[in-house]
């Protein structure tokens, strides 16, 4: 059913399909020579006199209410079939499979297009590609978001449309994304590392404070072990480390493992030392009062860690008189920008720990910058 105000139209799916040459186009009908021809014309007259109904209400009260809000008044689509309803038990599984880093951020993109939409109960045939290209400007113009922001958003709503096709909740035809469709495609994001003067100016400031000194040393140990992430270095153990190697599991993938530890590793773990307590006991502090059972909290503190020692970064920063931002993720793009070409990328993808070399080389090739430089110089030095 189309329902129009103002030249603005919203369709609203039946839930029912069927071949052209069983619809009478002149009188509105399903043909009688349709098997279900009298059931279809049945629903579609309900359904038409219950909208016809709403909408005598609604011109009752003087409401000034628009197409898609019509359609939300309409109470006869089923429980389950909206693309809020199919996300939010999306959120539910990732509750459950303990992905809290992602939670939030989903959270936020549901969020957007609930306030977009202007509708709790937006139904996927209605998210086509016109709804998606309107979107997009949406989010770029009014909400400033970039354009590595808006493909995440759009790869969520894909996430959803897929469930719910495998789901049987919407047919593959009103799938919006493909060729000749929504493309999506990630712009190239610009990765920034410091260079090896940079990262002694770090090395050998003094008189930083014990919270910037914290931070520092974090950021350190970071680098040294080709940028561990934060999620996963701050969950190191004591425990973890022996025969000179550090050994532990990688939060993203699952994957086990184990990294020689330098020489400019020990007098970080020095410092750290005398406040151990016990073999399990975490390396370094932020952890040590965490619920170690419930890794929800676990995340939430890493999370606030991560915001402060970033804070304590920028003041680091400003010392060394670095001008590019330094973050705890900057880290790791330094390890890429300084190993360059130099180190085989299979030996990289190891360092990396990329389930693909493909995933490395695509990494590496924000920092590989040699051979393009030497072809420039002969070029243009004549």
């Amino acid at each position: 059913m189309r329902v129009t105000k103002n030249r603005k139209s919203s369709y609203i799916y039946l839930g029912h399909y069927l071949d052209l040459k069983f619809w009478d186009e002149n009188r509105k009908c399903v043909r009688k020579s349709h098997p279900n021809a009298n059931y279809l014309n049945n629903l579609i007259a309900a359904k038409l006199a219950e909208t016809s109904k709403i909408l005598l209400e609604l011109q009752t009260n003087n409401s000034d209410i628009t197409p898609l809000q019509i359609k939300d008044e309409i109470i006869f689509k089923d429980k389950g079939k909206s693309f809020f309803e199919v996300a939010e038990v999306h959120l539910k599984e990732s509750i459950a499979n303990k992905k809290f880093s992602r939670i939030s951020v989903e959270r936020a993109y549901i969020n957007h297009l609930k306030r977009y939409s202007k509708s709790k109960a937006l139904i996927f045939q209605d998210i086509d590609e016109k709804f998606l290209k309107d979107y997009k400007t949406h989010l770029i113009i009014n909400k400033s978001l970039s354009e590595r922001t808006v493909v995440n958003h759009f790869v969520f709503i894909r996430l959803i449309f897929n469930r719910a096709i495998r789901n049987g909740i919407v047919d593959r035809k009103f799938y919006p994304f493909g060729i000749g469709k929504i493309i999506i495609k990630f712009p190239e994001s610009r990765k920034i590392g410091l260079t090896i003067e940079e990262i002694l100016a770090i090395e050998n400031l003094d008189n930083l404070s014990p919270e910037e000194e914290h931070a520092r040393n974090i950021w350190l140990f970071s680098f040294y072990l080709a940028g561990i992430r934060i999620g996963d270095l701050l969950k190191i153990r004591w425990s973890d480390i022996y025969d000179g190697r550090l050994h532990y599991t990688m939060s993203k993938n699952s994957k086990i493992v184990s990294l020689k530890l330098p020489e400019k590793i020990h007098p970080i773990l020095e410092t750290y030392l005398k406040f151990k307590d016990g073999a399990d006991d975490f390396v370094f502090p932020e952890l040590k009062v965490s619920d170690r059972k419930n890794p929800e909290d676990i995340y939430i503190k890493i999370k606030t860690a991560n915001k402060r020692l970033n804070r304590q970064l920028t003041n680091i920063a400003s010392y060394a008189k670095i001008s590019k931002k330094l973050t705890m993720h900057i880290a790791r793009h330094s390890f890429g920008q300084i190993a360059g070409d130099t180190v085989p990328v299979q030996l990289l993808q190891k360092l990396y720990r990329h389930s693909s070399v493909t995933t490395t080389m695509l990494y590496q090739s924000s920092f590989i910058s040699t051979e393009t430089d030497r072809a420039l110089e002969n070029i243009v030095n004549f």
